[in-house]
């Protein structure tokens, strides 16, 4: 207790040089824990919107399918029967078919992806059952970046090319009877979502799917041959790759910014082992040993990290709060990432982030603040008293 009170009274009376310290070391606490707060709250967002709108609880795609070959979708497609049959029956599961059209808006052309999904569904929360409003033409909904790259309204017919399951071209006019939002643009951009049966009728596939999308919450995933189950870690790999990429980038602002501040510590207590070689001599006299001396040095670097903390949260808390309700607005062009990012970004904070990026800032503030205090292992009292040091 004595070496704390010791330390807390040399730190607070080195004045300016103390404060200048604590505060740049704050800036790095508040710093880190608002950027993983940011990078975390993304990726929430984005996975429990690809869960609502996209993955639920987890797909099973044709053993052939590949999303991101778009020459695989004419062999992506079998019966759903037997197993798949059953859990579709049992409300687990829902059949998706795809195929690869072409589509001609206002005279354009341009290559789109047809969609067929039951509009009766509710896995997803995806207006489907928006597809049952047309008796005659082909209901079809779109996304609102399909809607803007190819000019499209509720109420607009367009001309839509496919090829069935025979090679058989043929086409047909669809109209659009509702255009929805979603930050998820792997169910928007360059797809035009129909009714199952009618699209399963114009490919001449019945009872034929790409894929089966599973209900949440399923603690068992049934099995079922002939399909490749996907979890909902599999389909949401490329998300989290991304939001580890964007970590690591960001990391390095901060961690310029810390050792900055670790910098200034570390000359801190260089400087001040060199100026106070007589107060060692003296406390070395009047018992104290070197293992004290060593650890009184290194309590007072680390009490920079505590004042700093304790700085951080009288200003950052607040920040961070106001930061955490009111989110980060995002630009118009983050629809063109290929990613599920909200146009405003949400930060999520928790207990143990906070904890551990204060820990890790305490552990290395003492770290630094002890490797200038091996040179005390030697010193002798008298040498110290003399002001040498060696």
């Amino acid at each position: 207790m004595l070496l704390f009170k010791l330390a807390f009274r040399n730190v607070i009376g080195a004045g300016l040089r103390t404060w200048l310290n604590v505060i740049v070391l704050s800036l790095s606490f508040v710093t880190i824990i608002a950027m993983q707060g940011l990078y975390k709250g993304m990726q929430y967002q984005a996975e429990d919107a690809m869960m609502q709108v996209e993955y639920a609880g987890g797909q099973y795609w044709h053993p052939a399918y590949d999303p991101y070959d778009p020459f695989t979708l004419e062999d992506s497609h079998q019966p759903v029967s037997g197993a798949a049959q059953r859990a579709v029956a049992a409300g687990d599961a829902i059949p998706i078919l795809f195929t690869q059209a072409t589509i001609y808006p206002q005279g354009r052309v341009s290559s789109a992806l047809l969609k067929g999904i039951p509009p009766e569904q509710e896995i997803m929360e995806f207006p489907s059952e928006q597809l049952l409003q047309s008796d005659h033409a082909l209901p079809a909904i779109v996304g609102t970046r399909m809607a803007k790259s190819n000019r499209l309204a509720v109420g607009d017919y367009l001309t839509v090319r496919w090829r069935d399951a025979n090679g058989t071209f043929d086409a047909q006019d669809v109209q659009i009877v509702h255009v929805f939002s979603t930050i998820v643009s792997s169910v928007d951009a360059g797809q035009i979502w129909v009714p199952l049966e009618r699209l399963q009728s114009m490919l001449k596939m019945p009872n034929e799917a790409t894929l089966l999308t599973l209900r949440q919450g399923l603690t068992d995933p049934p099995v079922l041959p002939g399909w490749d189950y996907k979890g909902l870690d599999i389909l949401m790999a490329d998300l989290r790759e991304m939001v580890t990429s964007k970590q690591v980038g960001g990391s390095i602002m901060y961690l310029l910014l810390l050792f900055l501040a670790l910098l200034a510590i570390f000359d801190t207590q260089v400087l001040s082992i060199w100026r106070r070689k007589k107060e060692m001599g003296t406390l070395m006299a009047m018992g104290l040993t070197r293992r004290q001396l060593i650890g009184l040095f290194t309590i007072e670097g680390g009490m920079y990290g505590v004042l700093a903390a304790l700085l951080g949260a009288l200003y950052g808390t607040p920040l961070i709060v106001w930061f955490a309700t009111h989110g980060w607005e995002m630009p118009e062009m983050v629809d063109d990432f290929g990613f599920a990012i909200a146009s405003k970004l949400v930060p999520s904070y928790s207990f143990f982030l906070v904890l551990g990026s204060t820990l890790l800032v305490l552990a290395t503030v003492t770290i630094v603040s002890y490797l200038p205090t091996r040179r005390i292992a030697k010193l002798e009292p008298t040498d110290a008293l003399r002001g040498k040091l060696t």
